[in-house]
């Protein structure tokens, strides 16, 4: 019975986990703690100043902008939710995370990930508004519009996020705590559970299954309208700059969805976790590094606004 007892509080008892990071190259920590964190400083810096140009520069308080300082904002908190631990475990060789830590970064992973996918595809339904319905635009991309479709997007990525976390955390486990991976995702921890996981392994393949497919369905309907509108555009100068305008989101969604079938929508059987960290890496570091060059640093009214900010703090001393 005293065995019986100590091994019900092994499987009930919160774990504590050891996130295996990059075993192979754990050698060169220091190297790579520094490239990270430099890529981490530059994409917070980046975003973070896409963030500051938008709410101080007038010009640039339009629905686009809007939406791209509100994705800004998300990829802060999303690359922030792992890269911090990542540097940890380069530099110091902090492995271990526990069971409620490890819980709360799956849940806001969760949560911001699906958020940005529904934002981006409202970025895709802003352009073609903009582009195919250009009369209607300003009356129904108001502010009060922009705001309720932010929030929307927030509230559908919580509530998608709350059912996955909650049955993972009434999960047992009982064998194995080395988690895979270097930060705590939904697949490599149910894959750690000693209980019966096809009820939420299912679940979870269904939600990253209607995440991408809304999203990409909505952006590719869109995209297809604004490609057929710009290519009936009269002028080539027209056509060159609606083609630049949307290049930009297309080469983000690449990325994005690229990465992202690779490590949720692979058969089980392929499925094969130390091959999902590179693409992990490209969507938690490089796309977020990417984003506010991609999106807006090479934006003529952002270098126009830049300016105007170093104009005015130039005068001001």
């Amino acid at each position: 019975m005293a065995i019986m007892n100590g091994d019900a509080r092994n499987r009930t008892a919160a774990p504590e986990f050891t996130l295996e990071g990059f075993p192979a190259v754990q050698h060169l920590g220091k190297v790579l703690f520094s490239v990270h964190l430099l890529m981490y400083l530059a994409s917070v810096t980046g975003n973070t100043l896409i963030i500051t140009i938008t709410w101080a520069d007038h010009h640039l308080q339009t629905p686009m902008y809007f939406f791209l300082s509100s994705f800004s904002f998300l990829e802060c908190c999303f690359t922030t939710t792992v890269i911090p631990k990542l540097l940890a475990i380069f530099l110091l060789g902090r492995q271990k995370i526990s069971f409620a830590a490890c819980i709360t970064q799956a849940s806001v992973f969760l949560f911001l990930g699906a958020t940005v996918f529904f934002l981006m595809a409202v970025l895709s339904l802003d352009r073609y508004m903009a582009i195919c319905k250009p009369l209607y635009y300003p009356t129904i991309m108001n502010p009060r519009v922009c705001s309720l479709l932010v929030s929307a997007c927030l509230v559908l990525g919580f509530s998608l996020m709350v059912v996955p976390v909650t049955k993972l955390s009434q999960l047992s486990f009982c064998g194995s705590r080395v988690i895979p991976h270097f930060f705590c995702d939904l697949g490599p921890l149910i894959n750690l559970s000693c209980s019966d996981i096809r009820s939420i392994e299912m679940l979870a393949f269904g939600l990253a299954l209607f995440i991408l497919s809304t999203s990409f369905i909505i952006t590719i309907i869109s995209y297809s309208n604004i490609v057929v509108t710009i290519l009936h555009l009269p002028s080539a100068k027209e056509r060159q700059k609606a083609f630049s305008t949307c290049s930009s989101h297309f080469i983000v969604l690449s990325l994005m969805y690229g990465s992202c079938v690779f490590i949720y929508m692979k058969p089980k059987g392929t499925n094969q976790l130390d091959s999902n960290k590179g693409a992990a890496l490209v969507n938690t570091v490089v796309t977020p590094l990417l984003n506010p060059v991609i999106y807006t640093l090479r934006n003529k009214q952002v270098h126009q606004a830049l300016r105007n900010a170093l104009t005015r703090v130039r005068l001001q001393k």
